[in-house]
């Protein structure tokens, strides 16, 4: 028979369990609107930055151009930038992000393209060394809510390593926020910066709300204004190139940001989903374990009736 102590324990303990998951899904869903909220925020300067790079190109020809952030050379050596989480119980999303460099690894391997890794995220960082994969470069401990700050520093270390030709080309594999319980691994080219992606496009963002009780993403069509080109008889007092060449960097700043911000609603969206689901499995336990207990219980009621009349007509 089953002990019905234990059977008590283990429902407090599973009961105990899902208010800790209930918790860190309430949090995390407050984190995805931060995060929401400094996309929002971030966006003007992105757009800005975006208008008066469309100006240049439209003004200059990229081609005729001599950039070292332009610059395309014979790829011997490529960096992949990985962002990961430093924190797991989040589903598959750093597994998944490291799977993807991995499996881009193994490409440029078959190229015969050598490769090292630049790594943010303990995940990451963790995994890579325990297999003893050439690394350049660790971030980890950032805020969960991306600063342009670190973008900075991250960026700092991807221009050090393109300009000084240690390797050839700059590669970011991060994972792209689709829905609360959907998001992409992509791999995107970030150096040499590629001229014909600098004009500005409509962008998406989402807005995690809740609607009777449970939440929900909606995605907004955010419409920047149409890209105007510079007028023709604007008086540069510094040469355009020297423009140019001050601006990109913070072009490349921006697209590690926007990378770092999509990473970090991704990882908060599946801890939500994650703590949702254990949650949920916690309650079904619960009700398994009640059954199981009542059961136990009515078992032992009838086994002492039964003792209680065996003796009774014993006595009789």
């Amino acid at each position: 028979m089953p002990n019905l102590k234990a059977i008590r324990d283990r429902i407090n303990s599973v009961k105990n369990t899902r208010k800790i998951t209930e918790a860190m899904r309430l949090v995390a869903a407050a984190k995805v609107r931060r995060a929401q909220e400094q996309v929002i925020a971030t966006r003007p300067f992105a757009d800005r930055l975006a208008q008066v790079l469309y100006g240049l190109q439209t003004r200059l020809k990229f081609e005729d151009v001599d950039l070292p952030l332009l610059q395309q050379r014979p790829v011997d050596n490529v960096a992949l930038l990985v962002i990961s989480g430093d924190r797991g119980l989040c589903g598959g999303y750093n597994t998944n992000v490291i799977r993807r460099a991995e499996n881009r690894a193994k490409e440029l391997t078959a190229e015969n393209i050598g490769y090292n890794y630049v790594l943010v995220g303990r995940k990451s960082v963790q995994y890579f060394k325990r297999r003893e994969q050439p690394i350049d470069a660790t971030f980890t401990g950032l805020e969960q809510v991306p600063t342009a700050d670190e973008a900075s520093q991250i960026a700092d270390e991807l221009l050090s390593l393109f300009l000084s030709e240690t390797v050839d080309r700059v590669e970011l594999v991060y994972t792209k926020f689709v829905s609360l319980v959907s998001s992409r691994p992509v791999v995107q080219t970030l150096l040499p910066l590629d001229p014909q992606g600098l004009e500005s496009s409509d962008d998406e963002i989402f807005r995690l709300t809740t609607r009777a009780g449970e939440f929900q993403v909606e995605r907004q069509k955010m419409e920047s204004s149409a890209p105007q080109s510079l007028p023709q008889d604007m008086i540069f007092e510094q040469d355009p190139v020297q423009i140019l060449d001050a601006l990109l960097p913070l072009y490349l700043n921006n697209q590690i940001l926007r990378a770092l911000q999509e990473s970090a609603a991704s990882e908060l969206a599946a801890r939500m989903t994650a703590m949702n689901n254990a949650s949920e499995n916690a309650k079904e336990l619960v009700k398994t374990l009640n059954l199981t207990y009542n059961k136990a219980r009515q078992a032992a009621i009838t086994q002492e009736i039964l003792e209680v009349v065996g003796g009774a007509e014993a006595l009789g």
